[in-house]
């Protein structure tokens, strides 16, 4: 059996959302649906501005009779601050934990004894592991096995998992183009919630042309360097493992540049988009040009 790996994410906080209101309160507001929660131990969900954009990314698991939210460290304390725009008179009690809490990933084998620890599976993708969320006391014996945020970032980069802030821009970023659609960030059968309009919207009348997808380059890959055909800038680089990254695209350009033979770089760099991002937006647009939608 595999060792486990274990790494302590420091560039995430924790957000405590607690009362009678809870579950309601947040269902109204995030992208994914809280009754999920009923079946999972953790779901994935971001909290959009009114025109759809993601401003805040989180997990959201039970914590006694509310729920924690586990979300970018730097921004927590504003995640209370619009959170509490949204309370009116619902009975909740808002409060970033992120100084008394640690979080930890772990992957690659048996669960790590993490004391007191809320442990959940990263419901994003298979394979991905577990998450945790412990008081920062216990997190010495972590902090002896920590293999570091690089240990990790190299695991979600191999298998597609985009990261806020890296991957994208937080504020300019719709859900479907960070692929909450296809890793279990947001549901299109619960009741509204803000930006539900124009997520609605993408999924069933539009063709999504912006993603990020997985790259692969004939050396190693510079974060922030622009993907270009010819002249044209068709995407932007994030996450980077050597000569893999993660970047944001135009899919629709790609397609055209694999049809007529054009190269894709990087920084000068040759490149290839992962070829089933590339035939499954290629059949949605089929799917589209035959529905006439």
């Amino acid at each position: 059996m595999s060792a486990s790996h274990i790494a302590i994410l420091a560039d995430r906080g924790v957000v405590s959302v607690a009362g009678e209101d809870a579950r309601g309160f947040l269902d109204n507001l995030i992208t994914n649906d809280m009754d999920r929660l009923d079946a999972v131990p953790a779901i994935h969900a971001g909290l959009l501005t009114p025109q759809g954009k993601i401003l805040f990314e989180m997990f959201v698991v039970r914590h006694g009779e509310g729920y924690l939210l586990e979300t970018a460290r730097a921004t927590a304390a504003d995640l209370v601050k619009r959170l509490a725009i949204y309370r009116l008179r619902a009975k909740v009690a808002l409060n970033d934990i992120s100084a008394t809490r640690t979080v930890v990933a772990t992957w690659g084998g048996p669960l790590p004894d993490l004391p007191l620890a809320i442990v959940y599976p990263d419901p994003r993708a298979g394979g991905l592991g577990h998450r945790a969320v412990m008081p920062s006391e216990l997190a010495g014996k972590v902090t002896a096995e920590d293999e570091g945020a690089t240990a990790y970032d190299r695991h979600r980069i191999a298998l597609g998992v985009p990261e806020p802030g890296r991957d994208y821009v937080i504020g300019d970023a719709f859900p479907h183009e960070a692929g909450f659609d296809r890793l279990a960030g947001v549901s299109f059968t619960k009741g509204c919630f803000v930006g539900q309009e124009v997520v609605a919207r993408m999924q069933h009348k539009t063709v999504v042309r912006k993603r990020i997808v997985r790259l692969e380059a004939t050396a190693p890959l510079v974060q922030g360097s622009e993907v270009v055909v010819g002249e044209a800038v068709i995407g932007r680089i994030g996450s980077v493992d050597g000569t893999q990254g993660l970047a944001m695209v135009r899919l629709d350009r790609a397609l055209e540049a694999r049809t007529k033979g054009l190269a894709l770089t990087a920084g000068g760099i040759p490149v290839a988009v992962d070829a089933e991002a590339l035939e499954s937006y290629a059949a949605a647009d089929r799917a589209r040009a035959v529905s006439g939608a």
